[in-house]
């Protein structure tokens, strides 16, 4: 099937649409940086794909040449028809106007193991991905376009984590499979992007009837970066600090030690103190 790039702007004249700066909308009109996303997202040919923000179909086109089905779904209402145009060749290809955050991922694509395909901006990168984790059918892999920082920063280590790394990497692995110039964009970002894969863990590292603790523990211990894991979790949680003291010590974390030392399988040990004295 044709590869022709499609001529985003000419597109959007055609409909008398703009890129939404509040929706994020800055369209992957690369061919060379298009395929790189589709390397990264490493299709079978029984694949499911679930893709988040098609925009005007440049990288659905190719999903739907690799993939059994491409279920995308599209938040601007004004981009239905254009991508209902420009993908009527393609029969495995569901287009679905909503917002994803409120879109049942397991009713979108029933069962485990389909992948997710999305350039998402950075402002909801960590609620899409706890939302498309937190359900019973999970995904096999992500392949996410977002910004190089924020990629750097789902890719974090002990020393320099932070709470969208360990919202991530307490679900799978993730590593940057390619970088994406802000030219390779319609209209260019300030800034340049990556595709960050990640490999989802058959369970999350964190047993789901301690998840929310996880997370409550981890935003306490992020809220106030500058105070001591005493403080900000103590601050956080409304315990008082001779408690979050022992919690600390009983799992061999140093109370004065601060929240972006910590890896991740400190915070296991944490949340299986806090559980137990809870």
């Amino acid at each position: 099937m044709s590869q022709e790039s499609l001529d985003i702007p000419d597109i959007l004249r055609k409909y008398g649409l703009r890129p939404n700066k509040k929706l994020g909308q800055n369209f992957l009109i690369d061919q060379s940086s298009l395929q790189n996303v589709i390397f990264a997202a490493q299709i079978n040919p029984a694949d499911t794909i679930l893709e988040i923000g098609p925009g005007l179909g440049s990288l659905t086109r190719l999903l739907a040449q690799q993939a059994f089905r491409v279920v995308a779904v599209e938040v601007d209402a004004g981009f239905i028809p254009i991508l209902n145009d420009i993908l009527a060749q393609y029969p495995n290809v569901e287009i679905i106007h909503g917002d994803i955050l409120k879109l049942d991922p397991a009713r979108l694509v029933p069962g485990s193991g389909y992948l997710v395909v999305a350039n998402i901006p950075y402002y909801i990168t960590s609620s899409i991905i706890r939302h498309l984790l937190d359900t019973k059918c999970l995904p096999r892999r992500l392949a996410l376009t977002v910004q190089l920082e924020v990629a750097n920063r789902i890719c974090a280590l002990p020393g320099d984590m932070s709470l969208l790394a360990l919202s991530v990497q307490v679900f799978g692995k993730p590593t940057i499979a390619a970088h994406i110039p802000a030219q390779a964009f319609y209209p260019p970002p300030v800034v340049d992007s990556a595709v960050v894969c990640v490999e989802i863990f058959p369970e999350p590292l964190v047993p789901p009837t301690q998840i929310d603790l996880f997370f409550r523990l981890a935003k306490a211990g992020f809220s106030q970066k500058r105070k001591t894991l005493r403080n900000s979790i103590s601050g956080g949680m409304g315990w008082s600090k001779v408690k979050t003291e022992q919690l600390l010590l009983s799992s061999g974390i140093d109370p004065l030690r601060r929240a972006e030392t910590l890896s991740l399988e400190e915070w296991q040990m944490l949340v299986i103190s806090s559980d137990v004295k809870s």
